[in-house]
């Protein structure tokens, strides 16, 4: 499985806002740019997708940004992607032609349908809280304290 680099960035920075989400402080797509080392352009592209999901919420004006629109255990890595990820969770309609019926049903019985089923169980299964905690393990140096 291939998460594409907007999915990718979603990820993290939906982590970095996370990690400032019990502080009640708007977070500017700036300052997570900086923070992650990614172009703010397409940060900008990426929280558009994630407002539309409802995961964010955008606050105007000079003290403005963005911050979590649920608690960071009731998001998990499905809503994220499927918010960015438009194409990955589609069903694939068909595989051949009209004349062959028979395999395209045995794919989507054997291959797809169990496929497409343990993908969005473990990405269900993985709350941004969770990850959170992994950041934390991950993180020798304690660089950061995480408050959920």
């Amino acid at each position: 499985m291939r998460i594409s680099a907007k999915g990718r960035y979603a990820l993290a920075s939906m982590i970095d806002l996370a990690v400032h989400y019990n502080n009640n402080e708007n977070i500017t797509v700036l300052s997570i740019s900086e923070r992650l080392d990614i172009s703010k352009i397409y940060l900008e592209q990426v929280f558009a997708l994630l407002k539309r999901g409802g995961l964010v919420i955008s606050i105007k004006g000079s003290q403005g940004g963005y911050k979590l629109n649920k608690n960071p255990m009731d998001i998990t890595m499905f809503d994220i992607l499927e918010s960015i990820e438009v194409g990955m969770f589609e069903e694939i309609k068909e595989v051949v032609g009209e004349k062959s019926h028979a395999i395209d049903d045995a794919l989507q019985i054997a291959v797809f349908g169990p496929l497409d089923s343990a993908i969005k169980d473990t990405l269900i299964g993985i709350t941004l809280e969770a990850l959170l905690k992994e950041v934390e393990k991950q993180s020798g140096d304690n660089q950061f304290m995480f408050y959920i």
